[in-house]
């Protein structure tokens, strides 16, 4: 074996790893159904900060910080993914609090094509006949959802538009995965933490909730809520330099796939017609995107040895 096919394979791994540990976030969420969703975000968010630090400090990276931070326009950008990422996670850890696992999986399988949509609005890339295709099959099957699952289809759409519109934001942003993980939880640091210390203090979104110190097992869940957040994005940053782009794309689909069969058999959420249909539909949209994607770079990589 040669070594870039091992350091293919051992980038294979690591995306792998990250992308299971994505996929079994609702059991990990789930956990936590005793604590408050914007109490389990805060918490992510505050025990975040040390562990990234330390983090940048090992890999001898934390003078990237504040270079980023020393830039107006970046510190703009910054500010912009922050408020989306928190939004973000607030909508998943409350759609898992409340059962809304399948709806969740859904907002991550429209995302990268909502995505690829922005880009050709905001960017001005260019959309092959394919991938307008691909688009229009994911749009019919958001309506089929419409007609039987309004009530939950604000929670597809929310994730989708609120990670699709923090990935542009990250994409423009000069900045690392790490290093612009650090500045986002850094920023959103001081808002959060004073929350946590006014509900310490006896404020009360909901009295009957678990908080810190109530118990020792949540305590712990709350805390790791940071490793959880940081070991999968070092993982797939890692393995995203080893390994074709394409390759990357389509093991991005695994996390809903194990969201979705989560919810499903673990958590018995009900699958209605309009769901299946749904589905069938995005599967079929991603399909088509994702070939689409494989040829064009395929031909692309073969273009230079021509």
């Amino acid at each position: 074996m040669s070594f870039a096919q091992s350091t293919s394979r051992i980038g294979f791994m690591q995306a792998l790893l990250a992308c299971l540990f994505w996929g079994l976030m609702p059991v990990y969420f789930k956990q936590l159904q005793s604590v408050d969703a914007l109490e389990v975000v805060a918490h992510r968010i505050v025990w975040s900060v040390p562990v990234l630090l330390l983090i940048l400090y090992f890999r001898k990276n934390l003078a990237s910080l504040g270079t980023a931070l020393a830039d107006r326009k970046l510190r703009w950008s910054m500010l912009a993914s922050a408020c989306l990422i928190a939004g973000n996670w607030l909508i998943y850890v409350w759609a898992i609090h409340e059962s809304h696992i399948l709806a969740a999986s859904l907002g991550y399988y429209i995302s990268p094509l909502l995505s690829v949509f922005m880009g050709k609005i905001f960017l001005g890339e260019k959309l092959s006949r394919n991938k307008w295709i691909a688009i229009a099959i994911a749009a019919a099957g958001v309506s089929v959802l419409a007609v039987q699952a309004l009530d939950t289809l604000w929670i597809s759409l929310a994730l989708a538009a609120s990670w699709s519109s923090y990935g542009l934001v990250r994409k423009i942003a000069d900045i690392g995965p790490i290093t612009g993980l650090t500045a986002e939880t850094g920023i959103l640091f001081l808002p959060f933490i004073l929350f946590l210390v006014w509900l310490s203090f006896g404020g009360t979104p909901n009295p009957d909730n678990q908080r810190l110190g109530d118990d020792w097992m949540i305590d712990l869940l709350l805390i790791c809520g940071a490793l959880v957040t940081a070991i999968p994005l070092l993982l797939f940053a890692s393995a995203v330099k080893k390994m074709a782009f394409s390759t990357i794309g389509l093991l991005n689909y695994l996390a809903p796939t194990i969201q979705f069969l989560v919810g499903v058999f673990l958590y018995k959420e009900p699958l209605s017609p309009s769901h299946i249909i749904c589905f069938l539909l995005i599967w079929t949209s991603l399909a088509i995107y994702s070939t689409d994607s494989f040829l064009t770079g395929k031909a692309t990589r073969k273009a230079p040895s021509a």
